[in-house]
């Protein structure tokens, strides 16, 4: 996306990341290899860094989530061997698919065995992708929806089946 000579021009994204304080890593991985692509992501999620170092009540950390995954166009599900089993995970996907946010997956990097996807999370994904796939990511925040994928990137079974409507 280079213009000319010059610089690569970036789309900029603001997104909430969805993940494990276990998957910190690959959150700054993720922001740098979209830059890379000419995606700069503004994330308004709370990452490892912005941990306090006291008890925070949980009605201070849910209104934190609300405010950051309002101010989001998408959410992104950062998929790791623990993802699922937060519940904080869990709220953040709950509350963006009330808010109408397109929920994109991405399996972490070296994620093998398959992980079971609960059925409250699917229903809210829009699509899943693998961590090698993370070049079709900078497309789906343009509105580009690519087919469901495994973890190592090959395709997948849809979660759920369409049914044609009349009208």
């Amino acid at each position: 996306r280079k213009l000319g000579n010059g610089p690569m021009k970036t789309k900029r994204h603001n997104v909430f990341i969805s993940h494990s304080s276990k998957n910190s890593e690959e959150v700054k991985a993720l922001k740098e290899r979209l830059l890379a692509m000419g995606h700069e992501v503004r994330n308004s999620s709370i990452e490892k860094e912005d941990y306090r170092d006291y008890k925070v009540k949980d009605e201070t950390i849910e209104r934190d989530l609300r405010e950051g995954i309002q101010w989001a166009g998408t959410c992104i599900l950062l998929i790791g061997k623990d993802t699922l089993k937060s519940d904080w995970v869990k709220y953040e996907i709950e509350y963006a698919c009330k808010k109408g946010k397109p929920v994109v997956g991405i399996f972490v990097h070296g994620l093998a065995e398959k992980i079971e996807i609960p059925d409250e999370i699917k229903k809210s994904i829009l699509t899943l992708i693998g961590w090698n796939s993370i070049g079709k990511l900078g497309d789906i925040l343009d509105g580009k929806i690519p087919p469901i994928e495994n973890p190592d990137g090959s395709p997948a079974k849809p979660f759920f089946t369409m049914k044609p409507i009349r009208c």
